[in-house]
């Protein structure tokens, strides 16, 4: 099987309490749709949570959001080849897999793309208080025009998208928080996703970022919600 979910932040005990009752194996797949939150203090923490996430009967698939580094900064992490795209995974945690953006991957015959990362409205927070930031969080013009090669290739014609923000016309506004001046906000991310989406054909796309649940058109926004890839239907945590 395979199920998406949205953002996590380092706290997989709902993870472990769905596996249990879905009777999960490493044979399933659960996608983490940004914001998993396994590489963000790069340090103990995080290998305590991958040695916990590790026993988990389970094998996540991450989208990249914007509270944690990339994989392709972080020495430990090697790419593989998985479901006929690019992965990064450490050797010790198999079954804890970080998505490349731009790669389509096969998802039981569901042509899947994986577009991460967001702006993190909390930046200027993390940095004056220390908390870690990383000035990779957005997609690089580098990745930008890896994504829309790939999409080229495709014929602009996808079943899945798997992104952590979404594009502009889709943004909850009514969940933004209050007293955040949305003018100093960069949606650049967003806007670029909006051009995207305007010109490809899909049939879902699935998104994290907001803490909100929330269907629109063609586009799920996900929290702590469950849903099965291949029939969209929603779970009962």
């Amino acid at each position: 099987m395979i199920y998406l979910t949205g953002d996590t932040h380092g706290s997989f005990n709902r993870i472990k309490n769905f596996c249990k009752k879905n009777k999960t194996t490493k044979d399933d797949v659960m996608i983490i749709l940004g914001d998993a939150g396994i590489n963000y203090y790069l340090g103990v923490k995080d290998e305590k949570n991958k040695a916990f996430i590790s026993s988990l009967p389970v094998t996540l698939f991450c989208v990249h959001g914007n509270h944690e580094q990339r994989p392709y900064a972080i020495d430990t992490y090697t790419e593989i080849e998985w479901r006929g795209g690019t992965v990064y995974v450490e050797q010790q945690y198999p079954n804890i897999i970080f998505a490349k953006d731009g790669e389509i991957y096969d998802f039981d015959g569901k042509k899947t793309i994986v577009i991460g990362g967001a702006y993190s409205i909390d930046k200027f927070y993390r940095i004056i208080f220390d908390y870690p930031w990383f000035d990779n969080e957005q997609p690089s013009e580098e990745i930008k025009t890896y994504v829309e090669a790939q999409l080229e290739k495709a014929n602009w014609n996808i079943d899945v998208v798997l992104s952590h923000t979404v594009p502009i016309k889709y943004e909850p506004v009514e969940e933004f928080i209050e007293g955040i001046d949305q003018s100093k906000v960069d949606k650049s991310t967003e806007q670029w996703l909006g051009e995207i989406e305007s010109k490809l054909t899909y049939d879902r796309w699935y998104a994290g970022h907001y803490h909100t649940s929330k269907e629109v058109d063609n586009l799920v926004i996900m929290f702590e919600d469950y849903r099965e890839l291949k029939t969209g239907n929603e779970f009962i945590s």
